[in-house]
């Protein structure tokens, strides 16, 4: 068999017959890691007269080797438990009696596993080619041991092979599905430690063709899908058999029954050309026909490959055009993942922005300072009506219009509000001064509860609405302050200001400035840059990052 390299056949040196074993000599023995190895030293059946010595080459000068937990001396056997990657060296083992000296050199490689693969390439050994039909055997490592064999495990191409678990493998019929590497991994025992010895065959099958004569090989007739445009390359593959008794052969290309030149630099247009030969292995010859550009003319013309020589083979090829060429399938997996990613990233994108729309809307205005109110001839920014005479002075909805509103959209948001409790001066028309002040702000805000329900306010809620709806000269905000469990005081057209327009008061939930109901009142209000040294917010005495109202004094607008 051939071992070790598999080009290089590793000849035995020298071998020497001793009871039951055959001691062969090799130039270099390779051998695994971690694995248990046993080098013999041979005689002729007479080694109880002799003196069995081992030595290693160190540094240029022979050391005795001497025993130690992991190296045994056994008689004519040099023995690793395991072997490492340290061993690999010069070694000889020197046979002597009274008379004679016989000494006997050898070199070990210990290589290095292969951590991805249950076999090194350099420790694999490949065997004489063999002809499909013939059985085979294939046989574990027979290497000299003293130990109990625990388990045989045969593998093919490190898969293993379930029912097999003998000495050898036999294939009684080879099949081409036979060909790959079999690796026979034995577990030993020795001193309570457990030991592999690993041998990969490599099984490969005679060419068929071996004994046949010139021959061209593939189909006779190929047929080809291409575009127009496109570039192509025919290839043309002949078998050359060493021991053919054929001397002159010829190999060229026909293009419609015309020979093909060599390709050169000097070729007019498009027309196809023969490429350099390429040779494999001394037996196979590759020539290819390029056509740089395929134009229709090329299409369903005929290519022949011809070799001829004792006998003529020809293949020819046709080729076709692809009128829908289909989507390899890396192609058209990557596409349906990267639409699948996309519609994901669309979908999660709306819900972000549906979501979030009211933040990012106001970032865009703190981050652009945009500026709704400039040039529009208004003099306030809102207009707001709130219950004035049906609750006591000291209600809700007043602390929450004189005080809680103004507060912050004024000071530190930067609004202008009309307050007409605060700031219109008693003694005009009210219908008069109220329409002209609505006609004078931007968004009419409306604060609704339950008690909603006096002549003014109703007639501020009419007017703004009216001229909302039907004018289209303000927008309105709703404030529902307080639930309202009866609308049928409230005027229809209410239904149909839109859900952006509507703000609920969650009283504590409300007060902080980064609440929800102060960013849908911003958002709702004209866009405006912030003040630039707003006021510092006071802090709640129950809950850190509230606001805690206190009175302040205001000044009047001009009316």
């Amino acid at each position: 068999m051939y071992l070790g390299n598999p080009s290089v056949l590793l000849l035995l040196i020298v071998s020497f017959v001793t009871p039951g074993k055959l001691c062969m000599l090799r130039p270099v023995i390779n051998l695994l890691e971690e694995e248990y190895f046993s080098v013999c030293c041979p005689t002729s059946g007479q080694e109880k007269e002799y003196t069995v010595n081992w030595y290693r080459e160190n540094e240029g000068k022979w050391m005795s080797i001497q025993e130690d937990g992991r190296i045994d001396l056994n008689g004519t056997y040099l023995q690793f438990w395991p072997a490492v990657l340290n061993d690999t060296g010069k070694y000889s083992c020197c046979l002597s009696n009274e008379t004679h000296i016989s000494c006997f050199n050898r070199s070990l490689k210990v290589l290095q596993r292969n951590k991805e693969s249950c076999f090194n390439p350099n420790h694999i050994e490949t065997g004489i080619p063999r002809k499909t039909g013939q059985s085979h055997t294939l046989n574990c490592n027979h290497i000299h041991h003293p130990a109990n064999v625990v388990s045989i495990t045969w593998y093919k191409n490190c898969s293993r092979i379930l029912d097999k678990t003998e000495e050898e493998l036999v294939i009684f019929e080879l099949k081409p599905g036979d060909v790959g590497k079999y690796t026979c991994v034995k577990s030993l025992t020795h001193a309570g430690k457990s030991y592999n010895i690993t041998r990969t065959t490599e099984l490969i099958l005679q060419d068929p063709q071996e004994n046949t004569g010139l021959s061209l090989i593939g189909p006779e007739h190929t047929v080809l899908k291409t575009a127009i445009g496109k570039s192509e390359i025919l290839n043309c593959t002949a078998f050359l058999p060493n021991n053919s008794f054929e001397s002159h052969w010829e190999l060229y290309w026909l293009y419609n029954g015309t020979f093909v030149d060599k390709c050169q630099d000097t070729n007019e247009g498009d027309s196809p050309c023969e490429m350099d030969r390429k040779k494999e292995e001394e037996k196979y010859v590759l020539i290819q026909l390029w056509l740089k550009s395929v134009k229709e003319e090329n299409i369903h013309s005929s290519y022949d490959c011809i070799l001829s020589g004792h006998k003529t083979a020809r293949h020819s090829f046709i080729l076709q055009k692809e009128t829908n060429p289909d989507l390899s399938v890396h192609v058209f997996t990557t596409g349906i993942i990267m639409a699948i990613l996309f519609s994901f990233i669309t979908v999660f994108m709306a819900i972000l922005c549906a979501v979030f729309r009211v933040d990012l809307v106001l970032l865009y205005r703190d981050i652009t300072a945009k500026d709704d109110t400039l040039g529009d001839g208004k003099l306030y920014d809102a207009f707001v009506s709130y219950l004035k005479d049906s609750t006591p002075i000291y209600g809700e909805e007043r602390k929450f219009a004189l005080q809680v509103l103004p507060k912050i959209l004024e000071e530190h948001f930067g609004y202008k509000l009309c307050i007409f409790e605060r700031d219109v001066s008693p003694g005009g028309a009210v219908v008069d001064d109220v329409q002209s002040f609505i006609d004078r702000s931007r968004r009419l805000i409306i604060i609704l509860s339950k008690n909603y329900i006096s002549d003014q306010v109703m007639f501020e809620l009419e007017t703004g609405l009216h001229k909302a709806l039907v004018e289209r000269k303000i927008k309105v905000i709703l404030v529902e302050y307080m639930p309202i469990s009866d609308f049928e005081f409230l005027p229809k057209s209410l239904e149909l200001l839109s859900s952006h327009q509507v703000v609920k008061w969650k009283e504590e939930k409300s007060l902080p400035l980064n609440s929800r109901f102060w960013k849908k009142l911003r958002y709702a209000m004209p866009a405006k840059p912030p003040l630039k040294n707003s006021p510092a917010l006071f802090q709640h005495p129950r809950k850190e990052g509230e606001l805690l109202v206190h009175s302040v004094s205001y000044p009047s607008c001009p009316c």
